[in-house]
C-alpha cells in the first residue's frame, strides 16, 4: 500500500493533505473536529497583532459563481483575518498540538511591516509549540489597505525584508504565502529565498468581484447597497494555480524551493496535479467549506489507490515528476501532428463538434454525409486544434489521433517530419537560431 505519510521543510503529517489558513481553521473546535476526519495538517486562521482585534463585517461576507448544476466553482470572500483575541488563539493552537501531536500545525501571520511587530509576534506563537509559521502576503482586500497581505506580497524587497526579519527571530520553519495578484510570481518567489524561506505556499486568492446585483446595482456580496473586491478561490483558480507553482519549480532561481500548493484542490487528482508540479503538500480550503471536512477521506483514498495501481510507493515518486515536461511554447515540436477522430459507435449525434467547428473554427467537420446526418473529420482541414474534444459531451468520444512520421498530412500536402523542430529554428522566425527543448 502507498506510503502517503508527508515531510514538509520537517514538519511531519500522516498525509499531504491540509486546511488553509481560512474560517474552516479559526478555533480548536473547527480543527480538532478537522483532525478527527482525517485532515494531516492545519495552517490556523490568520493572527493579527496583539490589541484589538480585527473588525470584520457582519453582514454578507461571500459571493459566488455556480456551473449550470449548481455546483460550487468559486467563492469571492470579503472576511478579514481572526477577530478572536490574539491569546485565545494562542492558547487554543497550543492545547490542540498537545492533544494532536502527529497532526501539522502551523500559524498564519499577519501584522504591521514594522520589525518591532514581527520581533513581538514570533515568540509568542513559537512558545504554543506548532510546528512553523506562514508568512500571509496574500490577502488582497481589507488588510491590504492598512499595508499588510498583498500589499507586501506585491513588492518583492518588503518580502525578502520580512522573511529575514521572521528568521531571525524564530526557529520554526517559515512559509511565505504568496499572493496571485502579481505580474511575474517568480519574483515574490525569488525575494523570499533570498530573505531565507524554508518554503512558499500559493496561491492566496485573487482579487475580484464575482457579480453585480442587478436591482440594487451593487456588487455582491452587498453590505448595506455596497459592495467590495474580495478574494476569488475554488475550483476555478486551480488552473491559475498550477501554472504559477510549475513557474516556480522550473525557475532555476527558485528551484528546489519547496511548495505548498494551494488553490482549488476539490479532489485527490487535483492534488497529485499540484504534487506532479512541483509541490511538496496541498492546502484545501474551499472544499472543505462547500461539502464539509469529511471530504478528505476520498483525497486520501483516491490518491492511495491511484499511487499502488501506477506503483507509487512515496509521495517522493510523484512530486516534481511533471515539471521537467513543463516548456516554453517556443520549445515546443513544431513537427508533431494530430488530428481529431470520431468514434461513430459512441456519437450521439448532438452536432455540438460541428457547430463549434463550423462556427468558430476551421469548418473541418461534416454535419452530413450521402444526405444522413453525420459527424466526421475532414482531414484535410482539421489543424488538429481539438476544440471538439472539448465540447463533445460524450467522454472519448471525440479523440485526438498522432500521425505517425512518414504520412501524409493532407491538409499541408506535406509528409510528417521525424525530427524535432521548434520555433526557434522555424524559417518564419525573424530571429531564428536553433535552441534545445530545456
Amino acid at each position: 500500500m502507498a506510503d502517503i505519510r508527508n515531510n514538509f521543510v520537517g514538519i511531519k503529517s500522516p498525509n499531504p493533505f491540509w486546511l488553509a489558513s481560512a474560517p474552516p481553521t479559526d478555533k480548536a473546535y473547527n480543527v480538532e473536529r478537522a483532525f478527527k476526519a482525517g485532515w494531516g495538517g492545519v495552517v490556523w486562521k490568520t493572527l493579527g497583532a496583539e490589541g484589538p482585534p480585527v473588525v470584520n463585517v457582519n453582514g454578507p461576507r461571500y459571493g459566488a459563481i455556480w456551473g449550470a448544476d449548481r455546483r460550487l466553482l468559486g467563492l469571492n470572500n470579503i472576511e478579514l483575518i481572526t477577530d478572536r483575541d490574539l491569546y485565545v488563539n494562542l492558547r487554543e493552537m497550543k492545547e490542540v498540538k498537545k492533544n494532536w501531536p502527529d497532526r501539522a500545525i502551523v500559524a498564519s501571520i499577519m501584522v504591521p511591516c514594522e520589525e518591532e511587530a514581527w520581533k513581538a509576534i514570533l515568540p509568542l506563537v513559537e512558545e504554543t509549540e506548532v510546528d512553523g509559521i506562514e508568512l500571509n502576503f496574500g490577502c488582497p482586500h481589507g488588510m491590504s489597505e492598512r499595508g499588510m497581505g498583498s500589499a507586501v506580497g506585491q513588492v518583492p524587497e518588503y518580502i525578502e525584508m520580512v522573511v529575514r526579519w521572521c528568521k531571525q527571530y524564530t526557529r520554526m520553519p517559515v512559509i511565505t504565502k504568496l499572493t496571485p495578484n502579481i505580474t511575474d510570481i517568480r519574483y515574490p518567489a525569488r525575494a523570499a529565498k533570498a530573505g531565507g524561506t524554508d518554503a512558499v505556499s500559493l496561491i492566496n486568492t485573487i482579487s475580484s468581484i464575482v457579480s453585480v446585483d442587478l436591482d440594487n446595482f451593487a456588487p455582491v456580496p452587498t453590505i448595506d447597497g455596497r459592495g467590495s473586491h474580495g478574494g476569488y478561490c475554488g475550483p476555478a483558480v486551480k488552473p491559475i494555480a498550477l501554472n504559477m507553482v510549475a513557474e516556480i519549480a522550473r525557475d532555476p532561481e527558485t528551484y528546489g524551493l519547496p511548495i505548498s500548493g494551494i488553490g482549488g484542490v476539490t479532489t485527490w487528482r487535483d492534488a497529485a496535479e499540484f504534487l506532479a508540479l512541483g509541490a511538496g503538500n496541498v492546502q484545501v480550503c474551499t472544499a472543505a467549506m462547500t461539502y464539509g471536512f469529511k471530504i478528505v477521506q476520498e483525497m486520501i483514498t483516491g490518491l492511495s489507490d491511484w499511487m499502488d495501481a501506477k506503483g507509487h510507493r512515496t509521495l517522493d515518486d510523484i512530486c516534481g515528476r511533471a515539471v521537467s515536461n513543463v516548456t516554453d511554447w517556443r520549445y515546443l515540436n513544431l513537427n508533431y501532428v494530430a488530428k481529431a477522430h470520431i468514434d461513430q459507435e459512441l456519437c450521439i449525434k448532438c452536432g455540438r463538434c460541428h457547430i463549434a467547428c463550423e462556427d468558430t473554427s476551421h469548418q473541418a467537420i461534416t454535419s452530413q454525409v450521402d444526405g444522413i446526418r453525420h459527424f466526421e473529420v475532414m482531414d484535410d482541414e482539421c489543424v488538429g486544434c481539438n476544440l471538439c474534444v472539448n465540447v463533445c459531451p460524450v467522454e472519448n468520444c471525440i479523440t485526438m489521433e498522432p500521425l505517425a512520421a512518414g504520412e501524409l498530412d493532407q491538409r499541408t500536402g506535406k509528409v510528417v517530419e521525424p525530427t524535432y523542430a521548434n520555433w526557434t529554428m522555424h524559417p518564419n522566425n525573424p530571429m531564428a537560431a536553433p535552441v534545445a527543448a530545456e
